[in-house]
């Protein structure tokens, strides 16, 4: 009965699908993790993996801090699903610092209320109210194995307070865990394209591989949303001098959990089943999805000029028994001496969307 609570009062809170009550982010635990946390990334359709250039690089892909030197705080702030009116925010604060001879480092705190909720019994009687949140926190580094190859990785905490009290005779208590991420990055050298300089990136992030979280004693562990990102970058000065620059960027992900996992899969057995066809109930009739369907793509184009003004736009799809969420994003960013400010929204297809006119800003700070 706990677990079923746990489970609608997630997808409700999240809500990244109407149309299917069994969206993939309802069979793992924290999907909060999941939440794109810069605005740059957000406002190219979700796409980073390639990219990689900023703080915000231990959410993308840890090994693009090789590349980086120089220290940067970002925060990024998101009124979440404000179609509900339901006070929910998300915050996210990362940070980045070179050490010479060492290289840089990056760490990151993620929090996301969820709000006040009312405890009831099994009558449905009120019984108080309490606040639900949830939290992660770690750090990532990333070295070089080569002029144009490096490795990255991170380990995080995560702490899940979605509910207190009792059902039955269960005990309800905050979970946690403890995940790693493992990445790479390969970044040509700028070569010559149409007469002006260019560069090529590709890379890839297995994110969030830990065991799962349990909220009661006797309960099943639900597992850690464990991402596989991959991805590449192409950009072109379109113009020798490099004033103006255009990035073409496409991530494709996937959840690494089975729709019809009972949780009872180890973490390493899951990252080799998940990549089966499974057939799981929908609510309203069986539906099978082979491996394609089970694919999130993001597709984001950036223009800067001069270093100083960015537009960017992006378009993201997911499958209908996968997630269903189809929508584009446009954005925008500033960036004057050692401040910079970004910007992203959401635009959904679907009405009544709880994504739709999601806003989140960035704020850089380069010292």
């Amino acid at each position: 009965m706990f677990k079923k609570v746990l489970y609608n009062l997630s997808l409700l809170l999240f809500a990244f699908s109407i149309a299917s009550s069994y969206a993939q982010v309802g069979i793992t635990s924290v999907p909060f993790l999941q939440i794109e946390p810069d605005s740059r990334g957000a406002g190219m359709g979700n796409t980073g993996v390639a990219i990689a250039d900023n703080a915000s690089a231990v959410y993308w892909n840890a090994a693009g801090l090789a590349y980086q030197k120089g220290n940067q705080i970002s925060v990024t702030h998101a009124e979440w699903l404000p179609a509900f009116n339901a006070d929910l925010f998300y915050d996210y604060l990362v940070g980045k610092y070179y050490i010479e001879g060492i290289g840089t480092i990056g760490a990151h705190i993620t929090y996301l209320n969820l709000g006040e909720q009312i405890r009831t019994n099994e009558q449905g009687l009120e019984q108080g109210r309490f606040n639900s949140n949830e939290f992660a926190g770690g750090i990532s580094y990333g070295g070089k194995l080569s002029e144009n190859f490096a490795l990255g990785g991170g380990v995080r905490f995560i702490y899940s307070s979605l509910a207190e009290g009792q059902v039955g005779q269960q005990t309800i208590n905050p979970g946690s865990s403890v995940a790693v991420d493992l990445s790479g990055l390969y970044r040509s050298k700028f070569f010559n394209f149409a007469g002006s300089d260019a560069q090529f990136s590709a890379g890839f992030n297995l994110s969030n591989v830990g065991p799962g979280i349990q909220y009661t004693d006797n309960a099943q562990k639900d597992p850690l949303p464990t991402v596989l990102r991959m991805g590449w970058a192409f950009e072109w000065n379109l113009d020798p001098e490099g004033i103006n620059t255009i990035t073409i960027a496409n991530d494709i992900s996937k959840i690494m959990a089975r729709g019809d996992s009972t949780g009872s899969e180890g973490v390493v057995q899951a990252l080799f089943s998940s990549w089966d066809e499974y057939t799981r109930y929908n609510g309203s009739e069986n539906v099978t999805l082979g491996v394609m369907d089970q694919f999130m793509i993001g597709t984001g184009i950036e223009y800067w000029y001069n270093d100083l003004f960015a537009i960017r736009g992006g378009y993201y799809y997911e499958h209908p028994e996968n997630g269903d969420r189809v929508f584009f994003t446009v954005g925008a960013g500033l960036r004057y001496s050692l401040i910079g400010v970004d910007f992203s929204y959401i635009a959904a297809l679907e009405e009544e969307h709880p994504l739709a006119n999601t806003t989140r800003f960035s704020l850089l700070i380069n010292f």
